[in-house]
């Protein structure tokens, strides 16, 4: 990549389906965006993506470097346990 090459931005989406109580739930930062989703589900993406980012800074790496396969791997371990 050559420094005229555009850096290519990435932005994760999570969306909860199982929402049954009517409320419309919003969490968005610079890189990610959760909607939808029960009180439960939606605090459940959300905690998984905030640590998901921590692990990355720790490692020195963005959203835009990671590999996919490593970043499902960091995602995976960062789900809150039930």
């Amino acid at each position: 990549m050559n420094d005229q090459t555009p850096k290519q931005e990435r932005h994760l989406v999570g969306i909860g389906l199982d929402n049954e109580d009517g409320h419309k739930r919003i969490t968005s930062a610079e890189k990610f965006s959760i909607v939808g989703g029960s009180e439960e589900t939606h605090d459940r993406m959300t905690e998984t993506v905030v640590k998901t980012f921590e692990n990355l800074k720790e490692r020195g790496k963005e959203l835009e470097t990671v590999e996919p396969k490593e970043l499902v791997d960091i995602m995976a371990k960062n789900i809150p346990k039930s």
